[in-house]
């Protein structure tokens, strides 16, 4: 269900309970998407940023594997919008972001950061924040970011 205070920002809880509700946050996701866009997915190991970064990437037509870049830091995708998906698990310093082209990717097309409590100074402030958990085998996102969110969100409403 979503509970939002829609003004200068938009505040929104979904419950995942099952692969088809991550995809309709993705889809959702992947539907408000344009250059410039950062969308910081925060979470604990194994609470589904990956698989939400999956499901954002198919919906904007992705067909091949999603992998994690886990290893390779960031993976680029030539979709509408371009998406650079990060992974910063493995990064030492936010400094490193520089080298690894999120400004750029930012100017081109719009990220996915995976691991952002990294390198948070690297997002820009109009960043859409999905913070994932896992609690008593239930998953949730909590959602932050600029207003302009909310009305496609209200598509989850109805799923």
């Amino acid at each position: 269900m979503l509970m939002a205070q829609i003004s200068e920002t938009f505040r929104g809880e979904f419950a995942l309970p099952d692969l088809n509700a991550t995809t309709a946050l993705g889809r959702a996701i992947a539907g408000g998407l344009c250059v410039g866009d950062a969308v910081a997915l925060w979470g604990d190991l194994g609470a589904g940023k990956t698989t939400l970064a999956r499901a954002i990437l198919q919906a904007l037509g992705v067909t091949e594997d999603v992998p994690s870049p886990t290893f390779t830091l960031v993976q680029s995708y030539d979709t509408a919008p371009p998406v650079a998906h990060y992974d910063l698990y493995r990064l030492k310093h936010a400094r490193e972001m520089q080298e690894l082209g999120l400004d750029d990717a930012l100017d081109t097309g719009a990220v996915l950061v995976e691991w952002p409590e990294r390198a948070p100074e690297a997002l820009p402030p109009e960043a859409l924040h999905v913070r994932l958990a896992l609690k008593d085998g239930a998953r949730t996102a909590r959602l932050t970011g600029p207003a302009r969110w909310a009305e496609g969100m209200k598509s989850l409403l109805h799923v």
